[in-house]
């Protein structure tokens, strides 16, 4: 079938295409494009290049497998990227990154994440012992401190004092501003696409210093383990102990700072901001709220929650996954195509940037009943499972996150011990800002007040 001219989308400005409309509100404009054209909308925001968004899980399977690699992440020529990231998985691409898969994934062998089951329970009741009845907290810097504790622990197995823990959080914060600026800031936009682009980099001083902060404290850690080799069971043990079958050789100090880097940040921002929605969805919806402290009561009782009652806490895990649908941690993916492709009779040339958001496909009304409900029940019904590539909160295909089992099993863990201790009531009456960086983050925090069950 010969391929269609172009497909259609919003207008835009005839000299900005669509940067202002995003840059205002990523979120409301990516669901606006899904709701009001096709499977493929073609939107307009560099110069020289063609974007376009898919709305088809055909599509989006297709781009997710990559077969005949026509698709990268492009990942390596974003300079803020390139600085924080380094090659490791979530950047490289090619036969370097089938090898640095093929070397991390003993680290994530499931007899290893299970034995960070009793960590994780263990510094979650460390946090809500220090907590009392009437509390106003930051949920989601409580959540943050926490996670970055486990991340730490389980990553490094070293214990974060607090100053420390507070200096690692300004310099992610740090970073992850930069990519929020890179991803909404109109001004800089404007200036790409007219050509101007690197009147302003991308690159400041604060964001360098960061990356510094985080690179000699990660480096030092890697030197103490070189001077003093041995499985610690944590994951950089792993990293450091694995080689490559085919040729013997090990991870450089540069290679593993970039999987530990990009592990550190995932492993516990992530996680830290699906806790937050969590726990701000149940405040607005107490009847689920209580359904889910029932089933912690009935499977863990008064002891530490196992790994064992993970099987047993379903609708605990149905919070969650439907957390992840309606306020998805990750809510853009970009690919790049290597060549001229065509999707849907759509002619995609080489060099395009082609978007897939877990925004729009987890609240598509084609694909969800009463999408913008949270309902953990939904995932009750087997035969009415949405697709992988419907619902992909960790993405899919080859490059799906390696850490998807670690996740899932810290974010149950932490619910069922936090919820069987406390309920949360809203404390700020405004709409909860959200933050459309690299995660979908609260902007300003969640502040609750915390009730002693």
């Amino acid at each position: 079938m010969p391929a269609k001219t172009m497909p259609t989308g919003p207008k835009g400005n005839p000299v900005l295409g669509n940067t202002v409309e995003f840059g205002r509100d990523p979120l409301r404009f990516i669901t606006k494009c899904s709701q009001q054209y096709g499977e493929i909308v073609r939107l307009k925001f560099e110069k020289d290049r063609e974007s376009f968004l898919l709305n088809d899980p055909e599509h989006i399977q297709y781009v997710f497998m990559n077969k005949g690699g026509e698709f990268s992440k492009g990942y390596q020529q974003d300079p803020i990227m390139g600085l924080v990231f380094g090659n490791g998985l979530l950047t490289s691409e090619g036969s370097f990154w089938l090898r640095q898969r093929r070397l991390s994934q003993p680290a994530f062998h499931p007899g290893r994440i299970a034995d960070y089951a009793g960590t994780m329970v263990r510094y979650s009741e460390r946090m809500v012992a220090q907590w009392n009845d009437g509390d106003k907290r930051d949920i989601n810097d409580e959540m943050m401190q926490l996670t970055m504790a486990i991340a730490t622990k389980t990553l490094f197995d070293l214990d974060l004092h607090q100053g420390d823990s507070r200096d690692a959080s300004r310099a992610l914060d740090t970073v992850m501003t930069a990519f929020n600026t890179q991803m909404t800031n109109v001004f800089r936009h404007i200036l790409h696409l007219i050509g101007l682009g690197k009147l302003v980099p991308p690159v400041n001083r604060q964001l360098k210093e960061a990356v510094a902060d985080l690179d000699n404290m990660i480096y030092a850690i890697i030197e103490e383990r070189r001077n003093h080799p041995g499985d610690r069971g944590d994951l950089l043990s792993m990293l450091i102990s694995t080689y490559d079958e085919d040729d013997g050789s090990t991870m450089t100090d540069q290679q593993l700072r970039d999987e530990v880097i990009a592990l550190f940040l995932a492993g516990h921002e992530t996680t830290a901001n699906t806790l937050s929605w969590a726990f701000y969805l149940l405040s607005q919806h107490p009847d689920i709220e209580e359904k889910l402290y029932q089933e912690v009561s009935r499977v863990v009782g008064d002891r530490p929650a196992t790994l064992a009652d993970l099987s047993k806490l379903s609708y605990t895990e149905n919070v969650i996954k439907e957390t992840l649908r309606i306020q998805p941690t990750v809510w853009l993916i970009s690919r790049y195509a290597e060549q001229d492709v065509t999707l849907g009779g759509y002619e995609i040339p080489a060099g395009s940037e082609v978007m897939i958001s877990q925004w729009a496909m987890h609240r598509n009304l084609r694909y969800f009943n009463d999408p913008l409900t949270f309902s953990p029940e939904r995932w009750d019904n087997i035969d009415n499972k949405p697709s992988k590539y419907v619902y992909f909160p960790f993405g899919g295909g080859p490059r799906i996150c390696i850490g998807e089992r670690f996740a899932m099993m810290e974010a149950m863990l932490l619910l069922a011990t936090i919820v069987r201790e406390f309920r949360f009531e809203l404390v700020d009456q405004l709409p909860i800002k959200m933050e459309p960086s690299i995660t979908l983050r609260p902007k300003h925090g969640i502040n609750m007040r915390l009730h002693k069950r």
